[in-house]
Parts: C-alpha cells; structure tokens; sequence
C-alpha cells in the first residue's frame, strides 16, 4: 500500500487523527492522575503474635518456628524472615515479585488461612496472630496535630472529629491517627489492707466485669408501644467505679472500691508511640488516597477541608503538613511539565535552525502531536503523569523526531529537484517506511528489559518502557501520514533546501575526512578498537550507585539506644536531640517519633517497626543543598547526648528502600556464636575508617529478673502460677483488672500498689501472694527462691527459618555505596566461619543485583527481537553484522561522559546504555539500508558509501542534536541526572560511530578499496 499517497489523497483521514490525538491529549492532561512516584507493588505482608511473658528464645521455638513453618509451605513465597522478642512474634512475608497487585489479596486469604490452621496448635496463652496487609499503604498527606493549650483527652478528640470529617471527602481512603496518648484507670491499693480484708485480685476482676458492661432493663407494653426500659449509668467513669461494691469474704459486709483504692485517670506507664513537631506534642493524621485518582486534586480538597475544620474548632489548634504529596507532585509535575515544553521548543527551533523553518514547523507538529497522543494513550492505560513517565518522554524527545526528520528532508530534497509533492512523498515514504519501523522497534526493544522486569525496580520503572513504547510508535504513524500531508502544504516543487546550493564548509570537511578514514580503513578500525578496549578498562574508574538521594528537602536521623531501654528514657533523649536539631541553621522542622517510625509518607520510605529503644527525626531543610553540612554538624552535636547509643542520619532514595547501604547478614544456629561473628565484622567495618554508623540488628542483651516460681512450696500454698504472676505485675508495672468504655475509647483499669515507699524490687520480695486455693494471702518469700538477675536475647532475627544477624554500615559522605562495599568485601569474607555458618551479602549490593538479574533475565530476548529484525531487514548477513559490531563502541561516550562529569554508573545509568543500542542501531539501519538502495540503482558501490554517507549526515546528526538538547532539562533532575549524562555523551559519540565506523566496516566486509583512485 502506498501510504503517502493515500495520506495526501485522503488528508481528512490523517486530519481526523490529529484532531482526535491533539484534543484528547488536552482532554487528558486534564483528566489523568498525578503522582509523585510510580507507584509499585511491596508483597509483604507482617504476621503479628504475642505471647505474653515469654522470652525471646521461647517465641522463637514456640511460636515463631511453627508460624514459619506453616507460611513456608506456601508455593508463592519468596523469603520469610522474622524477629522474636519477648513476648512478641514479627514474622514478615514477602512473595515472589512475579504475582502482581491484583492476585496479592487471594494470596494474603491464603496465608490467613494458614495462620489459622497452625494457631490452634500454639502453646496456651499465645493471642491470635494478626495479618496486617496495609503494610504497603502509602499515607501522602501526613500532618502533625499539636494543641499546646488542651489536655490529651482533647487532643484525642479533635483528632477523632477531624478524622470523621475527612473520612467523608471525595477521593480519601484511609485516615489514620498515630500517637494518641493512651490513659488509664488506676486504683492504688494499699496490700496490707487489702490483704487484711482478703480481698484478692480476681474477686476485684470479676466485681469490674460484671458491672461495666451494658445493662438490658427489658421493655414493657404501653398503649400499643414497644418501650424499652434503660438501666441508667453513672456519666463519671470514675464516680461509677467509685461506688462500686464488694463483699468482704467470710461477712456480710461489703465496701466501695473507693474504700480500698484511690481512683486516678492518668496516662498508661507505657505509650506505644509518643509523637512531637518542633518541640510540641503532637498528633500525626495520615491520609491516603484511593487508586487512580489525581493526588493533586484530592490534596486541594484534603487542605479545604482542614481549614474548613480549623474555623470550627477552638483557636490554639494547628495542623501542619509534614509531608505534603499534592504539593510535591504538583510542583514536580509543572517542573516535569515545563522541561517537556522547552525540550519540544528546543527541538523545533534546532530543527528551524538547521532544516529551515518549513521543516522545523512540518517537524514541530509532528512532535507536539506525538506528545499529546502519548498522553492520552497514557491517560487510556491507566499510567499516571509521575517522575517516571515524565521523564520518559523527555528521553523519548529526540528518537521521536528521527521518523519525521528521515521523511521530510527526503520529500524536501525530492522537490527540490522538481518532482511533486505527491511523488516525492510516495517515493521516500516507500523508500524508508520498514527501515524506519525496523528501527523503531529496534530502539523500543532496546527498552524491553524493563517492560520484562519483574522485581520491585521493574515495577517502578515500568511506565518508563510503555511510554517509550507508544510515542516511538506513535512518531513512525505520525511520520509515514501527517509528514507527508503537511510536506504538500508546506514544500514547493524546486524549493532550495534551506542551505547553500553547493556543499557546506561543514560537509566539505567531512567528506574529505570520510575519505581518508575509507582509505586508510585498517588505521580507522585499529584506532577504535584501542579506543573501546580503553573505554572499557577505564570504566572501573567510574563511580558506581543504584538510585540517587530523593530531591526532597529531607533527611532522617534514626536513634537506637540499649535493647532494654525504657521508652520514658528514650523520650528523655529525643526531646534532647530534637532540641539540638531545631537550633541548627538552616533546619525549618523537626518531627519526633519515639518507639517506632514514621507511617509509609511515601512509597520509598520503609517504616520501622515498635521498639522502645528507638527514636526517629524526620528533619526538613530549607534547601537540598544545606542537607550535607547540616547532617555534618548533627553528627558531632548528637554523639555526647548517649554514649550507650548510637545514631546514624539518612537521605530520602530515589526508587525502592533497601535499608542499610551495606549489609554482611551471617546465619548460623548458635545465638553466642553469631554475635562473636558480628563483633568481628564490625570490628573490621570500623577499621575502615571510611565507613560509618557500624551496627548490628541483634544490638545488645538486655537484663530480667526472674523471679523464681517456687513449683515445690507454691503447691503446698495452693498458689497458682498465675496467682503468683499477679502478685510482681501488682508490685510492678500494675495488673489489669478490666476495662471501661467511653464512646469510642476503651480505658483499662490497673490496680497498682499504693503506699510503696520501697523500691519496685523490695515492693516485690515483700508483696503478699493470694492462694486462690486456700483463699488466703501468703508471703512471697514464701513460694519464690528469690530474685535473680539475668541477660536475654531482646531481639532474634531469623531468615528463611535460620538465625541471621546483620551487621550494617553506610559509606561515608564522600564515597558510594559500591565503591566502600569492594573495599571491604575482601575484608569481611577473610573471616573464618564455623561449619554451619555463611555469609550472605544484602544492602544496596543485593537490591542492585536483584534489579539487574531481573532487567537482565528479560534483555535477552530484548536483543533477540533486535538481532532478528535487522537481519529480517535486509535478507543479508554482512549488513547485521556491521550494525552489531559497531554497538559495542558506544560504551566510549558514556565512560567519557560520566567521568567528565563526576556522575555515578547507577540503574538509571544502565537503562540510558541499553537505549543507547537502540538509538545507534536505529541509525546504522538507515544509513546502511541508503547505501544499498543507491547500489540498486545503479551506483558504484565505491561512491554510493560516500554519497549515501554525506545524505545522511544531516539527519543523523539532527537527530543527534535534538536529542541531547531535549536531554538537557534532565541534568538538574538528580534521579535523571546520570542517565542524561550517559545518553548525552554516548550518543555524541555514537553518531560519529555512525557516521564514519558504518561506512568503513561496510568497505571492509564488501572488499571496497579507496587507495586506487
């Protein structure tokens, strides 16, 4: 079919197209969804068990072992690891990347049902294990509620209206409240009298539970009507417990619990989470949206609302975004936005510049049609404006223009020399038509290790391959019809072709260095090759990464202190710390978490799990550029707050988290032996010298007391084990008696001891035991051989069912992850393991091999496709084989580029590589595909490598030039920044590649000599 021809015959046709691409590219920059980053699947999922009172090694044998058990029997899975802790199981579930998002939630019931299956068979006193699936929810407005004039009962309760009321605005779907300070009752008794009245612990439980709970009065019948009949409450909890009556055993006198107790509401001993912004308590709301929706949109609405809610409730109340994705996304988006214009206007104006302005408009149009169609391609895919596919189209600016460049400087020459628009059109069109497909799927190809990707960096970047995919398609339509039409419109039959009748000094020079490089082809082909093989020893000189730091104004400081510290220690710390960070220049806020991390705020931060000991700063800065003298000063200003401790700082990453940049996780079966291992390590990751914050996750012992249950003398006492774990809760921490419900909060009731003038432990050897046997109180010495001070196991990590500790290190300010892991690699595996011990490499080493293995299992049939089609194009074997032998000497440009340049070799980087092929390739092709057709009419093969050569200069080289000019805007984007880098400077090279190693190769295989004139 003669697709030029029909195009200008029937241009309403290829019209109806434009205005459908032109108006729905409109239509959908209006209507697509914003997000900050691509958004990708985490399969994980963590199953939480407690098992009150029981060590760490007993939750890990007991609990821990027979949960993993039964979850590794699951096909899907890909790792399970797991932390035991003293009364509490963490077991997380990570499933093969090949499932993706919309077969996670059978996979998740099928895990539930296992869990069920092997709970029944955990030891008595094990809680229900809970599956939390919400593990990956991403909460993109996150806000800090603070209220320094109300108590935390108020506080709680504008959290609750503010929750309820966003809750009902359009496009939210979770609300979450986090640092809500948990109150309790507390009746402090005094045990004397108590013991006096024998009056024991469960009488006073069952007293609660039965007269706490709601009351059914029934109904009566009157005048027809149903009418039920309410058994009032007391409207003061406290009044109600108060007055509440017990019996004295043995008598028939009863008394008020307020005669044994006093009653006080006050806040629990020991808060899950404690919560600060900029020095103030505080309240965090996190808001996520619903999927496939505009995030920009929902936070316009989201930030109305709250305001709305802030004119309503009392002054004095602030919220405060911590982390504002709609604005963040907005602002990235009209950046992103912004490049795409300038690289579309770049481009046409080169294109004006050097092909004339006929051309440049012809071409220009083409482009802008192309961009708006992609978009709403996109927008019909369910693919969002984010980094990622954002910046894929600025990468795909310069390929798409070579279709358009290829077929309008044809036609232009055609009708310059008095054919027809008509013609000209049907001939070029004919002539270049497969060439050009060939090419653009070759160059789409070249991408393909991304669309096959199945891992987590895959997902990610997934949007960057489909983009590319479609607007390369897209440009060769656009070319093979709209050029066409709009060359007729455009072009005049005998026009000059926008330069000098005769060949440009430029062309001259070039001929004349053509020339000689055909003539002395073996110097040429020798100069290369040393060239490449430099190239490709230099390129361990260039820095290695993965993803670069996020370009938020973001930075986090993490705090561990001892296993055993107490979370009211660890609040001491962090008001200290926080302090100190507040009065640094240039820092705008700090947010506090004490005992566990933030919530997921974005995709690519992995929060932390509950520990006591643990404290995170989330510090903004004012500027990106003042984060590395902040986080330089921080490090000597925090270091003297605790010597038992240790704090490290942390960038916001680009793509998926792999926690620590380096990680040498050993596994083994003996606890002691593992740790002396992880000493070593540690040991040698501080000889270093460079690489810093050294830790471990199993971090230290803690100390208990046990108190030695008497089996023995409890027996003939008629004390029970529980009997006698009441008695040192009482003497301790307070035990529970029940609870008390006040609308949607529950308040537990603690008896604790009144009157203890001794210290906890004396309160505890002097406490009396109730013998629910007997009834009757007996001495604690009576029924324990004594307290005794012991170190245990806080926290053990297993990994695909092993015991596994992990020593942790980052590399220091001035240095890459991968250069300070070859360095000490070496070093940590000289180590002698025990038989039963291994090494296992994690960090960014692993993630990087991971996404690499993944984009690598997918790049051969990549290269199959691309291999196949260039053979497929021209039937002949030495054609190929010219293209293939010149793609290997692209690495030139880009060791060139990056160590000009001081960028890393990241994945980014690697991607930029592998299109590189394709752009490359995709010039070869048509080069080599111009010099056969000028051999088929008639040429002289000698002639026809210069002639075709010399026609191809131009648009090669345009497409050269625009495509780096369209590049440029990336190089101030740091997650582009290298991969701008890599194409830039490969592609300059890769054109001389082109230009000058094709028709050489091409003499050399075809046995063309230039030395006989």
């Amino acid at each position: 079919m003669d697709i030029a021809r029909f195009s200008i015959d029937k241009p309403v046709n290829v019209w109806l197209m434009v205005v459908i691409l032109l108006l729905g590219g409109i239509l959908a920059m209006s209507k697509i969804g914003r997000l900050e980053d691509p958004a990708f699947t985490i399969k994980q999922v963590k199953v939480y068990t407690a098992y009150p009172g029981a060590g760490a090694e007993k939750v890990e044998r007991e609990v821990t072992e027979r949960l993993e058990i039964a979850i590794q029997q699951m096909p899907q899975l890909k790792k399970v690891s797991s932390v035991s802790s003293p009364g509490l199981s963490e077991v997380t579930v990570e499933v093969k990347s090949t499932y993706d998002s919309k077969v996670l939630p059978q996979i998740w019931d099928e895990l539930r049902k296992r869990i069920r299956d092997t709970a029944s068979s955990l030891p008595t006193g094990t809680q229900d294990p809970i599956v939390y699936d919400d593990f990956g929810d991403v909460y993109g407005l996150y806000y800090a509620l603070s209220a320094p004039d109300f108590d935390t009962r108020e506080l709680r309760e504008f959290a609750r209206i503010i929750r309820r009321d966003l809750l009902t605005t359009e496009g939210v779907a979770k609300v979450d409240v986090t640092g809500v300070q948990k109150e309790q009752i507390v009746a402090y008794i005094d045990p004397y009298q108590l013991a006096g009245l024998g009056i024991s612990f469960p009488d006073l439980a069952s007293l609660f539970q039965d007269n706490l709970r709601p009351f059914n009065g029934g109904r009566v019948k009157v005048d027809e009507k149903n009418v039920r009949i309410i058994v009032e409450r007391a409207p003061d909890k406290l009044e109600e417990i108060s007055n509440l009556s017990v019996v004295i055993p043995g008598t028939n006198r009863s008394l008020r619990v307020a005669d044994i107790a006093t009653l006080k509401l006050e806040p629990a001993d020991i808060q899950s989470v404690l919560v600060r912004y900029n020095g103030e308590e505080a309240l965090t709301l996190s808001v996520s949206a619903l999927e496939d929706v505009n995030i920009v949109d929902v936070g316009a609405k989201v930030n109305a609302k709250v305001d709305e809610l802030l004119k309503q409730l009392p002054v004095g109340i602030t919220l405060t975004p911590i982390y504002d994705q709609a604005s963040v996304v907005d602002e990235s988006v009209d950046g992103f936005i912004n490049n795409l214009v300038m690289s579309v206007a770049v481009v046409t104006l080169t294109l004006c510049l050097f092909m004339g302005w006929r051309s440049g408009v012809v071409v220009g149009t083409v482009l802008l049609v192309t961009v708006l169609g992609t978009i709403l391609i996109m927008w019909l895919m369910g693919i969002q404006l984010q980094r990622i596919s954002l910046g894929a189209m600025v990468i795909a600016m310069g390929m798409l223009v070579d279709n358009a460049i290829v077929v309008a400087e044809g036609m232009m020459l055609r009708m310059a020399t008095g054919t027809t628009a008509k013609s000209a059109a049907s001939f070029i069109v004919k002539r270049t038509q497969w060439p050009l497909l060939g090419a653009t799927i070759i160059g789409i190809a070249a991408f393909s290790g991304i669309g096959l990707s199945n891992d987590a960096t895959g997902e990610f970047l997934y949007s960057l391959f489909a983009v590319v995919l479609v607007s390369l398609l897209i440009s060769w339509v656009l070319a093979v019809t709209l050029v066409p039409v709009l060359g007729a419109y455009f072009y005049r039959k005998g026009m000059s072709s926008g330069g000098d009748e005769k060949p440009s000094t430029m062309l001259t020079y070039f001929k004349g260095a053509l020339v000689k490089a055909l003539k002395f082809r073996w110097v040429t082909i020798a100069a290369l090759v040393v060239i490449t093989v430099v190239a490709y020893g230099s390129f361990g000189m260039v820095k290695q990464g993965f993803f670069p730091p996020s370009n938020a104004p973001l930075f986090f400081v993490h705090y561990w202190g001892p296993q055993d510290r107490d979370i009211r220690a660890t609040e001491v710390i962090a008001k200290q710390a926080e302090k100190r960070i507040l009065e640094m220049e240039n820092v705008t806020a700090v947010t506090t978490f004490v005992g566990q991390g933030a919530d997921r705020f974005t995709l690519t931060y992995a929060p932390k799990s509950a520990n006591e000991n643990y404290a995170f700063f989330m510090v903004r800065a004012k500027t990106l550029d003042s984060i590395p003298s902040i986080q330089e000063a921080l490090s000597d200003k925090l270091t003297d707050l605790d010597f038992d401790a240790s704090f490290y700082m942390e960038r916001m990453q680009f793509g998926p988290g792999s926690g620590a940049k380096l990680e040498a996780r050993f596994s083994g079966p003996d606890t002691e032996v593992l740790r002396e291992i992880a000493e070593q390590a540690k040991r040698l990751f501080a000889e270093d010298e460079q690489i810093i914050d050294v830790r471990h996750n199993w971090r230290e012992k803690g100390f208990a007391i046990n108190t030695q249950y008497d089996n023995y003398n409890a027996g003939i006492a008629g004390v029970s084990h529980s009997d006698f774990s009441q008695t040192v809760q009482y003497a301790s921490s307070g035990v529970q008696l029940g609870t008390v419900q006040d609308g949607d909060y529950a308040y537990s009731i603690m008896a604790k001891m009144g009157k203890a003038e001794d210290t906890e432990l004396q309160s505890i050897r002097e406490s009396q035991v109730w013998s629910s046997q007997q009834r009757q109180y007996v001495p604690f010495t009576q029924v324990s051989k004594g307290l005794e001070l012991v170190t245990e196991e806080m926290r053990i990590h297993r990994r695909d069912r092993l015991r596994t500790i992990t020593v942790e290190g980052e590399p220091g300010p001035s240095e890459t992850a991968a250069k300070a892991f070859e360095r000490i690699r070496p070093v940590v595996e000289s180590i002698e393991l025990p038989p039963g011990y291994h090494l296992e490499w994690g960090g960014e080493f692993e993630s990087s091999r991971d996404a690499q293995k993944a984009l690598g299992a997918g790049l051969p049939a990549g290269f199959l496709v691309m291999f196949i089609i260039s053979v497929l194009l021209f039937g002949r074997a030495r054609q190929p084989l010219i293209i293939w032998l010149v793609v290997p000497m692209a690495v030139v440009g880009v060791v060139s580029g990056l160590l000009a340049t001081g960028m890393p070799f990241g994945f980014m980087s690697l991607l930029g590589f592998l299109s590189l092929f394709g752009m490359l390739i995709k010039n070869a092709i048509v080069l080599i595909e111009e010099i056969d057709l000028q051999i088929e009419e008639g040429l002289a093969i000698r002639k026809a490598i210069v002639e075709a050569t010399l026609s191809r200069v131009r648009p090669v080289a345009l497409a050269a030039v625009t495509t780096i000019l369209g590049m440029a805007p990336l190089l101030f984007d740091p997650f582009f920044a290298d991969m701008a880098v890599t194409i830039m400077g490969g592609l300059s090279f890769a054109t001389v590649l082109t230009l000058i190693a094709v028709p050489v190769l091409y003499s050399l295989l075809f046995k063309v000599s230039y030395r006989k004139q």
